[in-house]
């Protein structure tokens, strides 16, 4: 009774795709978060009996043959980046990348991180860091004499210092844009890392070919559709009591086969 089996791998499938969904729609407010999408592949078959395979010595041959699938795997869990809406935020040091790329974090060991999150504040010492502390590069530090802060599409950081008449220019944003995006790896706090399923990170200047460009002001939302997703869960839902039906219905029938007198 190979159902059994078959529709336990259909649960199994489902109860990861419901994972899936449950994380997107958890992080619907969580800024600039990309929704994901779980992806599904038929298992290996059983051969009873092949197709092509001779069926008469004169030459018949059989035309579509047995075949019997062993159920369903997880192929992936697929990272959709597509853009979220911008909304204002009336803070000079939130920025929204319009378009591709990602900004350059550094982390504590040294290593570069990206994210789309532009939620930025200020060190002790007047430099750009994330929520978490990590620096923000290249690193641009804002004179603690600053009286305004303006942050062009190009990524330029503009400030008047008081008692100055004209502004000042102390640094300029880069970002960061991949040959596969959705290849990189999660790791928490709006985070992620470079993988070889991602490809190297090209790093250039906002608002120049293949870059987004940086609007000041503005935080970028997650591209979670509640209603998408509440209509895939309800998808996830039913499969898996389908699948679960399979095993009540496969084990009645064994039932009724060890009965036989």
């Amino acid at each position: 009774m190979k159902a059994l089996s078959i529709a336990a791998t259909g649960m199994l499938a489902q109860q990861l795709n419901v994972e899936v969904i449950s994380n997107n729609i958890a992080n619907m407010n969580t800024t600039a978060y990309k929704r994901q999408r779980a992806e599904f592949q038929d298992l290996l078959y059983q051969n009873i009996e092949r197709a092509g395979a001779a069926s008469s010595d004169a030459g018949t041959i059989v035309p579509t043959g047995i075949q019997i699938g062993v159920g369903v795997r997880t192929a992936g869990v697929y990272r959709i980046t597509s853009q979220g809406e911008l909304i204002n935020s009336d803070t000079p040091l939130d920025m929204a990348v319009n378009g591709r790329g990602y900004f350059r974090i550094q982390l504590p060991n040294g290593e570069d991180a990206y994210t789309r999150s532009g939620s930025f504040q200020l060190s002790p010492t007047g430099e750009l860091v994330t929520s978490e502390g990590y620096t923000v590069s290249p690193g641009i530090t804002i004179p603690q004499e600053s009286v305004d802060i303006s942050i062009n599409a190009n990524g330029e950081v503009i400030v008047k210092i008081s008692g100055q008449l004209e502004p000042q220019n102390v640094g300029q944003f880069e970002l960061a844009i991949f040959p596969n995006g959705p290849g990189m790896e999660a790791i928490g706090d709006n985070l992620l890392l470079e993988t070889p399923a991602s490809g190297a990170a090209s790093v250039g200047a906002p608002n120049t070919p293949g870059y987004g460009a940086i609007v000041q002001g503005y935080l970028e939302r997650s591209n979670v559709n509640s209603v998408a997703e509440i209509t895939q869960l309800i998808a996830a839902q039913r499969a898996y009591e389908m699948n679960s039906k399979v095993i009540s219905t496969a084990d009645e029938m064994l039932s009724v086969t060890s009965n036989l007198r």
